[in-house]
């Protein structure tokens, strides 16, 4: 049988009363598989005997295939699905001692081919189904409670277009957030995307209460579609007048991802470019550093940017009047780049 994680509470209630069973366990069910991250004692629930061995006849859930940690205390998981396929999860480390944020992928391997990306040299696979991203949920909360710490954020970011598995990606979001499941609360989850813009608006339409950010690592149109092949697609005019949409109808402040290249967007004009894109708007621009993935697809071989020019992009930024900061980076002493894990164990991780 499938994971518990494939059920929401009012379609377990469904599953089990089909048959047989009384629907009113459901909730003391899920409500335990979810505190207990995935591995409930359900036996301690005096559950009906029937019912008791009913559950026992579901599935474990992924399983961890690999695992690194890294010193700054950041923690990937590759975790191998029931058809062998392997995705991976991220817990990483917050300032605070006792918290940690974690990061989830919607996809096994990517169809956007963005050129500086591990994920996408093994090509798109399949969807996820939203109880997959739910046990990736799980396995990092898991993480996070080994290294002393609680799960308090969760970003949609790993490998996959978040935007081109909404459904899915917006069930699990419901599940993961809410009281009597994963209970981490709709705030505390964002959803990112190389800029897909009816993925933005349906998005916006589903009136989740969720934070969106938007990778878009070039402030124009000819060098993102250089990077990113979707921006042959979307304008990035396009791209931000969606998520000024999405900000006026969630109230949440949009944030710009900008992974910084040496040599390919990060001189003093590009950083002035998109000050001017961000000019008048209340998003916030976050800065990244490049986590290096050898050759890309196009044969290319990127670098991050040097101190100098990094730190020169973020002060002409702030001086435009963008809100604008560097994220820490994390596990940079592991395969801590979207699919850098799962190419070295696996090769794309599907197991015959």
């Amino acid at each position: 049988m499938a994971s518990l994680a494939e059920f929401s509470t009012a379609g377990f209630a469904r599953h089990i009363g089909e048959r047989g069973h009384k629907p009113v366990h459901a909730a003391r069910v899920m409500r335990a598989y979810y505190e207990g991250n995935g591995a409930a004692d359900f036996d301690a629930l005096k559950l009906p005997a029937a019912l008791a061995g009913y559950l026992r006849g579901f599935a474990a859930g992924a399983e961890i295939a690999a695992r690194q940690v890294a010193e700054d205390g950041t923690a990937k998981v590759l975790l191998r699905l029931a058809d062998g396929r392997t995705v991976e999860a991220v817990m990483m480390a917050n300032f605070a001692a006792d918290s940690a944020a974690g990061c989830v992928s919607s996809q096994v391997g990517c169809a956007m081919g963005c050129d500086f990306c591990a994920t996408t040299k093994t090509g798109f696979e399949r969807n996820l189904s939203a109880g997959e991203m739910v046990e990736q949920f799980l396995a990092i909360r898991r993480e996070a409670a080994l290294a002393g710490r609680k799960l308090r954020t969760l970003v949609f970011m790993g490998m996959g277009e978040p935007m081109l598995n909404l459904n899915a990606v917006l069930e699990a979001v419901r599940r993961i957030a809410s009281n009597g499941m994963g209970n981490l609360g709709w705030r505390q989850i964002t959803v990112s995307t190389v800029g897909i813009v009816p993925g933005i608006d349906a998005m916006a339409a589903a009136d989740l209460n969720i934070h969106l950010a938007v990778s878009l690592h070039a402030p124009d149109d000819a060098t993102r579609a250089r990077l990113l092949p979707a921006g042959k697609r979307f304008r990035v005019d396009d791209i931000l007048a969606a998520a000024d949409r999405y900000q006026a109808k969630s109230g949440r402040i949009v944030t710009i991802q900008y992974c910084l290249l040496k040599g390919v967007n990060d001189s003093p004009g590009q950083a002035r470019q998109l000050a001017a894109l961000l000019k008048g708007r209340r998003m916030h621009a976050n800065l990244l550093r490049y986590n290096p993935t050898g050759i890309s697809l196009s044969g290319a071989h990127y670098e991050g940017s040097d101190d100098a020019a990094a730190s020169a992009f973020l002060k002409v930024l702030r001086e435009g009047g963008a809100v604008a900061h560097f994220r820490r980076p994390r596990g940079r002493d592991i395969d801590a780049a979207c699919g850098q894990l799962r190419a070295a164990n696996d090769a794309g991780g599907r197991r015959e």
